[in-house]
């Protein structure tokens, strides 16, 4: 019996949503190139709505599109004339049937793996890992990264070109990194999927403070990453952004105005979320000296696991951050160190370290950093220093609820 139109039609578009990215990522393997392998698997999925519908649904679907993909690929080489004898895949052959479902799913996980690595490998600028892993990995279009990021398609579309051609003049392979490198590579992968998230969570720019779509993407990224690869510092990674995304509906208003964490109304949090993220903080922990995103996932655990503000274990999430500075020394880790420290030991402790931070030079360019100084000289009666400091937290945010917010602040302290 063959399948009607529609059910052909309602299974394609899950395999696409579920598969197509596995999908061309072997293509990309097989064929050495992006652009002609998105063409592939666009041919391949084209091809399985005209032909399902008469011949019925491969019992492999994944490995009939690969293959169907590799061909229309040739096909389309050999009309431009251009056509170069591809290399036999011994996983990819002319009939799908015959594949080992086992083999050609370890497979695709491999590709998924070599094609995320390749998307972050560190020869490209933290701008183009970005661009080409939302791009080629994630499977986001021009437009979507591009508004995302507040800048022309055009602008896009130029940063990904050059990637490419980055990839190919240099040779660089197609591949995940031997054990020895893993290490080093896995920070690239891990900073690309956190920056994205951080531009979701925390939308740097623009009319609203938070940037649901990427921030999700990144979850997905991060839970993709773990299934292929479950290293400690993947898992921590992954559950830092769950147990911050926790938060989410507490984080604004209604309007979409700013809730500080103390002020949150902590019955609006995610519990599902909490749940998972701390399960992936024990397995974080389990194997190995935890990393920096384990010990920011464990500082976010703190905060989740108190029902209320005064609950919070401020001199434990001190201890974290300075273990956090011992491997991974920033700045904006100090500045957070101070807070906590602030909040164990009062506010003339943690303003004193945010001001040795300030009078080296470092963070003068930061609004939090002002932000911060200004809550802790109110704290302390020192109207007139508070004022100076939200001001010049005014003055350096691009973001239109953190601008409100001050704003607010500063005329509290007109009253």
């Amino acid at each position: 019996m063959k399948p009607s139109q529609n059910s052909v039609s309602d299974l394609l578009d899950e395999v696409y949503r579920r598969d197509s990215r596995q999908v061309y990522a072997t293509l990309v393997r097989i064929l050495g190139d992006f652009d002609l392998a998105e063409d592939a698997m666009h041919d391949a999925f084209k091809a399985a709505l005209e032909q399902w519908d008469e011949k019925g649904i491969p019992s492999n679907p994944t490995a009939w599109l690969i293959s169907t993909g590799r061909f229309k690929a040739i096909d389309r080489m050999r009309r431009q004339s251009r056509f170069d004898p591809l290399k036999e895949d011994p996983q990819v052959v002319s009939d799908p049937d015959a594949v080992d479902p086992s083999k050609i799913d370890r497979q695709i996980e491999d590709d998924m793996l070599r094609l995320i690595f390749t998307c972050c490998h560190p020869a490209l600028s933290p701008e183009k890992r970005i661009a080409m892993t939302l791009r080629e990995v994630c499977g986001l279009t021009t437009e979507e990264i591009a508004r995302a990021f507040l800048i022309k398609p055009s602008t896009l579309a130029q940063r990904i070109v050059r990637a490419k051609t980055k990839l190919r003049e240099e040779n660089i392979p197609f591949s995940v990194p031997q054990e020895h490198e893993l290490a080093g590579r896995l920070e690239a992968v891990t900073q690309v999927i956190y920056l994205v998230f951080n531009e979701g969570y925390y939308t740097s720019v623009g009319e609203t403070a938070t940037r649901t779509d990427l921030s999700g993407e990144a979850i997905r990224l991060g839970r993709l990453l773990l299934d292929l690869l479950p290293e400690p510092e993947v898992a921590g990674l992954l559950a830092l952004m769950l147990l911050h995304e926790s938060r989410r509906s507490a984080r604004t208003t209604a309007s979409g105005d700013l809730i500080l964490l103390e002020d949150q109304d902590r019955s609006l949090w995610d519990r599902g979320k909490i749940e998972e993220g701390l399960s992936l903080v024990g397995q974080a922990f389990s194997e190995s000296r935890a990393g920096p995103y384990a010990l920011q996932a464990a500082i976010a655990a703190c905060h989740a696991e108190a029902e209320n503000p005064e609950e919070t274990d401020w001199v434990q999430i001190t201890g974290l951050y300075s273990l956090l500075l011992q491997i991974h020394p920033s700045p904006v880790i100090e500045l957070n160190r101070a807070v906590a420290v602030a909040m164990s030991e009062g506010p003339e402790a943690g303003l004193n370290q945010i001001d040795g931070i300030l009078d080296r030079g470092e963070l003068i360019h930061y609004p939090l950093a002002h932000s911060a100084r200004a809550e802790f000289c109110h704290k302390l009666g020192r109207i007139n220093e508070a004022r100076t400091s939200w001001e010049q937290a005014l003055a350096l945010t691009h973001q239109d609820p953190e601008r409100r917010f001050i704003e607010r602040k500063l005329r509290t302290l007109e009253g």
